[in-house]
């Protein structure tokens, strides 16, 4: 069913017939079915707000819940978004032109939170953080006016990994990027739905279906961000130990609250011993 090329949605036309691909497709798709299903993210009738900022992670992601929408598998309408944020040499044409030569419905909005992440940000500091916040605000915003009852991003199994890592080493606290939240506000919900899909496999699909890849790279190449060392650090895990990545991930899906430290999640002074069990 996957492979019959009559009866494919137009984000998938023009996909590599070899084996190697078919079972890459194949992979992802089924990876991000399971991880929509295990984490509830659908009620039947929902319109979700699916964030596209050129990158293979977002175009993967347009793909995939495109082609489990076409097969019924997703019983929700989407929208594509992409926030230009003005950033200098941005190519403004690439993502309309292909979202409208696909018939992906679509929105592109400008806000040019570039200038302003530029002015508060002192010379020297990471851009992300804020650029984050503000494209997230923007983003819950086109979700309300476009009457979404969810934002859907595409973080994957790795940048999943490496938020884990990051709040570990620098921000002292076992967390990371749940693939499903509910907003401040408790007006909308979050969702990544390619929660269980490596990097890896995405960069492989975007470079086969030839997707127009825009880099994040606008505002400047910083060396030694954060998550680029945690990066280094999980690379090099896994070229000693092939295999690595997928055992830590799956870790996260096996917490045991009695085994760490955190009395808010276990009641440590409430333990008692079976006095019967000691007669």
């Amino acid at each position: 069913m996957l492979d019959d090329a009559e009866d494919i949605h137009p984000l998938f036309r023009g996909a590599p017939q070899s084996t190697e691909f078919r079972k890459l497709r194949k992979r992802i798709v089924r990876q991000t079915r399971e991880a929509i299903e295990q984490y509830g993210m659908v009620e039947r009738g929902q319109k979700w707000l699916v964030c596209l900022s050129g990158g293979k992670d977002s175009y993967t992601l347009l793909a995939v819940l495109h082609e489990l929408q076409w097969r019924g598998l997703l019983p929700v309408e989407l929208l594509a978004c992409n926030l230009d944020q003005g950033q200098p040499g941005f190519p403004a044409t690439v993502l309309p032109e292909f979202l409208e030569a696909r018939g992906v419905p679509h929105r592109i909005e400008y806000q040019d939170t570039y200038s302003i992440v530029m002015d508060k940000v002192p010379q020297g500091r990471t851009y992300c953080a804020l650029c984050s916040r503000l494209r997230r605000g923007n983003l819950y915003r086109i979700a309300r006016e476009e009457g979404c009852t969810a934002v859907v991003l595409g973080h994957h199994r790795d940048d999943i990994l490496e938020t884990f890592f990051m709040n570990l080493f620098h921000g002292g606290r076992l967390a990371t990027m749940p693939p499903k939240l509910l907003n401040e506000e408790g007006d909308l919900f979050v969702y990544r739905p390619l929660a269980h899909v490596a990097e890896a496999d995405c960069g492989r699909f975007a470079k086969a279906m030839g997707y127009p890849i825009i880099p994040c790279d606008l505002c400047g190449s910083q060396d030694g961000l954060q998550r680029q060392q945690v990066k280094a650090i999980l690379d090099e895990w896994e070229r000693n130990s092939p295999g690595r990545r997928q055992v830590m991930f799956r870790a996260l899906m096996n917490a045991r609250p009695s085994h760490l430290l955190d009395p808010k999640l276990f009641d440590f002074a409430g333990l008692e011993r079976d006095c019967l069990k000691l007669e």
